[in-house]
């Protein structure tokens, strides 16, 4: 398959790259897939409402089509296409008025005729309306409500730019929209509005904290800590993308080492001493204090400031596939604000492997 490139203005793109976005958005009218940048990741795009489209989603991606996928809107009009408007709990109407548009999806009752593909068979749909202005412009352009996971292979780290896309997905896909790096860097919060209480399915942009000054309590899905009831969602069909199978993974193995960073330079050691050529993701400040020119350092930003690992954390995981490391060890994060989302994503490139002081 030809994937065609088109290079667009970010921040107006209707005014500066309007053959560009029409072009997208006739192919997404067509039920073909294309990938365009958001304020967390780069989404594959097709058309909600077509389960041929759909289909091309899971086609291009290797990925499982019990894994439901986010369905993306750049107006609440949309919403009525998607959702059982009558069973809208007032938690989630709050939540929209709050953080919509934003890296925020709510889990909430479908509509009857939404694709099963969409839904994975499920009664619940899951939606956003992204904070990008190349997203909601496609999306306006093409009048279509778009289905839209992460624009990777199934289980490789999410792409934040249009080079990590067509690094997984060129000739596999109709095109790329090309509106630069992405900002939050990791994918959206997800919270299930249909439970008594909201719960968060998955961490993202928004926090617990910011969540709860809206709504009171939120809980957190007991999977995101205990590896039981992870086993027993995966027996199951999730409500939301990234609970099962492994995801966001390098090539070599990473292996999440938590403590001191004398700890981490032991275990650098060890694993030098048994002739692996070690890759170290960290931050400025840990790289600073075990840095040798024996090992492949790669910074994903600063303790100062988590969003700064947030927005660097995929392109650091993937810049190891360019080098010839045997295994790769990850300073770890507090697990408040956005450090909860970041070692969520470091479990799941790491398959819960951890080396602990």
């Amino acid at each position: 398959m030809n994937t065609k490139l088109w290079a667009v203005d970010k921040e107006e793109p209707l005014k500066h790259s309007y053959p560009q976005i029409m072009e997208a958005a006739s192919l997404l009218k067509e039920n073909e897939v294309v990938a365009f940048p958001t304020e967390t990741v780069y989404g594959l795009g097709a058309n909600a409402l077509s389960d041929q489209a759909v289909l091309k989603i899971f086609e291009a991606k290797g990925r499982p089509s019990d894994n439901p996928l986010i369905v993306h809107i750049s107006k609440m009009e949309q919403l009525t296409e998607l959702v059982d408007n009558m069973n809208v709990p007032e938690s989630a109407r709050k939540l929209m008025e709050a953080f919509w548009p934003g890296p925020l999806t709510l889990v909430l009752p479908k509509k009857e005729g939404v694709s099963q593909y969409v839904t994975a068979g499920l009664e619940t749909i899951a939606v956003r309306m992204p904070d990008h202005p190349v997203a909601r412009a496609l999306i306006e352009t093409s009048g279509l409500p778009l289905a839209a996971p992460s624009a990777n292979l199934s289980g490789k780290p999410s792409p934040t730019t249009a080079k990590h896309v067509e690094e997984d997905l060129i000739h596999r896909i109709a095109g790329i929209v090309d509106g630069g790096a992405t900002g939050v860097g990791l994918e959206s919060t997800v919270v299930d509005c249909t439970t008594e209480t909201p719960m968060i399915l998955r961490p993202g942009g928004v926090t617990k904290e910011e969540l709860e000054k809206v709504v009171g309590k939120v809980d957190v899905d007991p999977a995101l800590f205990s590896q039981e009831e992870l086993h027993k969602q995966e027996l199951h069909k999730p409500k939301s993308p990234g609970m099962k199978y492994t995801h966001y993974a390098p090539v070599a193995p990473v292996y999440l080492v938590e403590g001191s960073a004398s700890f981490m330079k032991q275990t650098i050691n060890d694993a030098q001493l048994k002739g692996q050529k070690v890759g170290l993701l960290a931050t400025e400040e840990t790289i600073a204090q075990i840095q040798t020119a024996e090992i492949n350092a790669i910074s994903c930003g600063t303790q100062k400031d988590l969003a700064t690992v947030a927005s660097q954390l995929y392109d650091g995981l993937r810049a190891f596939n360019a080098t010839d490391v045997d295994i790769i060890f990850s300073e770890t994060f507090p697990r408040t604000g956005v450090g909860a989302a970041i070692m969520n994503r470091l479990e799941k490139a790491a398959g819960h492997k951890f080396i602990k002081e």
